[in-house]
């Protein structure tokens, strides 16, 4: 986490390190794998392998698509003026990092960004778990599920939060 203060508002750089969420999904998806039935082994080594050539690409989509999810849901943190000459391209890329850039006022508190920064990073391995627990256990998906649309409500909660006093006039009127 960078951050750069102004006058007005304050930029903060928030960096998801690829491997790290890899590693937490790869040990999420070993848990999954271990505490299933013995007897179908090719189960069990489905859901083992969510880091393996060619489920890694799979793997790779959903993190980018649960990256940019994440980036919309702080959106009146980290909305960019959009470019009238812009072009994307659908190309798989795996990048070493994800950046998040945001705006925050100044009062904006700095364990708040922490907090953030954690949630984000469980959001985006929840989403990834809950996609590949729907291919490979069924029967798991939903927890995968629930598990991330708490931390997306924990989230908007956290932003949703006053960042500064609250004055109260002395007359209701």
């Amino acid at each position: 986490m960078n951050g750069i203060c102004g006058v007005r508002r304050c930029m903060v750089t928030l960096r998801f390190v690829r491997d790290e969420l890899l590693y937490d999904i790869k040990n999420y998806c070993y848990v999954e794998g271990d505490t299933m039935e013995r007897g179908d082994e090719h189960a069990k080594h489905q859901v083992f392998d969510v880091g393996e050539t060619g489920n890694i690409d799979l793997v790779t989509r959903k993190l980018d698509v649960s990256f940019w999810k994440c980036v919309d849901l702080c959106y009146p943190y980290t909305k960019r003026a959009l470019c009238h000459d812009m072009s994307r391209e659908n190309e798989l890329e795996e990048d070493d990092e994800y950046v998040m850039r945001m705006s925050v006022p100044p009062g904006f508190s700095e364990t708040t960004v922490e907090y953030l920064t954690k949630l984000i990073h469980e959001l985006m391995v929840y989403m990834v778990m809950a996609y590949w627990m729907s291919i490979t256990k069924p029967e798991s998906t939903e927890t995968w599920q629930k598990k991330a649309e708490s931390a997306e409500h924990e989230i908007l909660t956290t932003l949703n939060n006053r960042i500064g006093r609250v004055r109260r006039t002395l007359s209701p009127f």
